[in-house]
C-alpha cells in the first residue's frame, strides 16, 4: 500500500488477481485504517474468494470504531448476495457489539444456505445477552440433526458455547425429537458432560443409545 492513499485506491488494490497481494493489502488497511475504508472492506468481503483474505478483511474492520462498522454490517445483512450476508454475520460476531444481537433472526439461524446458518449460529452465541442463553439454545435446537458432519459439529460447538443453559433443551430433544435430532442432541450432551470425548466418538455412542428408538 502506498503511504498516502484513498479508499478508491484501496478498492482497486483489493481487486488484484493475486490472493497474496490482496492479503497484504487487507493487512495494511487494518494497520493503517482510514476514514471511508469500512464500506470498501465490507464490500470486498462479500465477494472475496480466498478464506485467508476474508479473515484479514474482518481483522481490518476491527481497526475501526464499532459505531462505524456495526451499522454498516447490519445494512449488509440485507444484501442479495449470500456470501455478503454470511460475512456480515461473521464480522458482527468478531466485533462483539450488542447492537448486533437483535439482527440474528430465526431466518438466519434456519437459513437453507449452509454458510449463512453456520455464521448465524456463531454470531448468536457470541452476542447473546446474559440470561438469554436457554432461549437461544431452544432456537438453535430447531437445527439439530441437520446437514453433514461439518454442519452438525458446527451446531454442536455453538450449543456447547452456551454451556449449562443448553442442557434442558438437549434433554428435551433426546426425549421427544426425531431420531437424527435425538442422536445429535445426545452427542452434544456427551460433549457437555465429558469435554475430552471426540465428536465422532460421541456420535457413535449416541447412535448405539438410540439404535432401537
Amino acid at each position: 500500500m502506498i503511504k498516502t492513499r484513498t479508499t478508491d485506491q484501496l478498492i482497486r488494490a483489493l481487486e488484484s488477481t493475486s490472493p497474496s497481494q490482496r492479503l497484504q493489502v487487507a493487512m495494511a488497511a487494518g494497520a493503517d485504517p482510514r476514514p471511508g475504508d469500512v464500506p470498501a472492506l465490507i464490500g470486498r468481503s462479500g465477494v472475496e474468494p480466498d478464506f485467508f483474505v476474508r479473515d484479514m478483511l474482518v481483522w481490518a474492520m476491527l481497526s475501526h470504531p464499532a459505531d462505524v462498522t456495526v451499522p454498516a454490517l447490519i445494512r449488509e445483512l440485507g444484501s442479495a448476495n449470500p456470501q455478503a450476508r454470511a460475512q456480515a454475520l461473521h464480522a458482527l460476531s468478531k466485533v462483539g457489539d450488542p447492537r448486533g444481537w437483535p439482527e440474528i433472526t430465526d431466518e438466519f439461524i434456519g437459513s437453507p444456505d449452509v454458510d449463512i446458518a453456520k455464521a448465524a449460529w456463531r454470531a448468536a452465541v457470541a452476542l447473546v445477552p446474559e440470561g438469554h442463553q436457554e432461549a437461544l439454545a431452544r432456537r438453535l435446537a430447531t437445527q439439530l440433526g441437520r446437514g453433514d458432519r461439518g454442519m452438525r459439529l458446527s451446531l454442536g460447538l455453538a450449543l456447547l458455547g452456551l454451556g449449562e443453559p443448553a442442557r434442558p433443551v438437549l434433554d428435551e430433544t433426546i426425549r421427544s425429537g426425531g431420531r437424527r435430532s435425538r442422536v445429535h442432541a445426545q452427542a452434544v450432551l456427551t460433549l457437555l458432560e465429558r469435554p475430552e470425548t471426540a465428536f465422532d466418538d460421541a456420535v457413535e455412542e449416541a447412535r448405539r443409545i438410540h439404535a432401537d428408538r
